[in-house]
């Protein structure tokens, strides 16, 4: 998905294999780009998992929000948060030990690859169980 500030954005859907870069849209937000246009931006469907370059650099929180903060982690799976709360970011990534992550918090310039998107579903109850996945947070 791409989260509601990065609508106004050229984008395209994730696929197996891209490289993509962290990047600041200028619109309130940061995501995922294209690394062959780094003015697009790419929609990562909930459940798909990404490694990156190194480990991810994180925004600092607290006083000031100096600095950043580094995971423990080079993988993650996207999730979709707060899906009730319009106008708030919802993209996320859920690192190996369940801490998540807003997309936007991320430091701009890291290079990730899509590993494995979420399986369809092929029936309607599969097609709710992931809607319900999709939404926790």
């Amino acid at each position: 998905m791409c989260d509601y500030s990065l609508h106004n954005v050229k984008s395209r859907a994730a696929r197996v294999g891209d490289k993509l870069t962290t990047r600041n849209f200028g619109t309130g937000t940061r995501g995922f780009a294209a690394q062959e246009d780094t003015t697009m931006a790419v929609c990562v469907l909930p459940g798909t998992e990404l490694a990156f370059s190194q480990e991810v650099a994180c925004t600092a929180s607290g006083f000031l929000g100096l600095g950043t903060r580094r995971m423990a982690y080079q993988t993650a799976i996207f999730r979709q948060v707060n899906k009730d709360q319009p106008r708030v970011h919802h993209d996320a990534l859920e690192f190996p030990d369940g801490q998540t992550v807003l997309l936007t918090e991320l430091v701009e310039g890291q290079e990730a690859t899509v590993l494995q998107l979420p399986a369809q579903p092929t029936t309607a109850a599969e097609a709710e169980a992931q809607q319900r996945v999709a939404y926790v947070g």
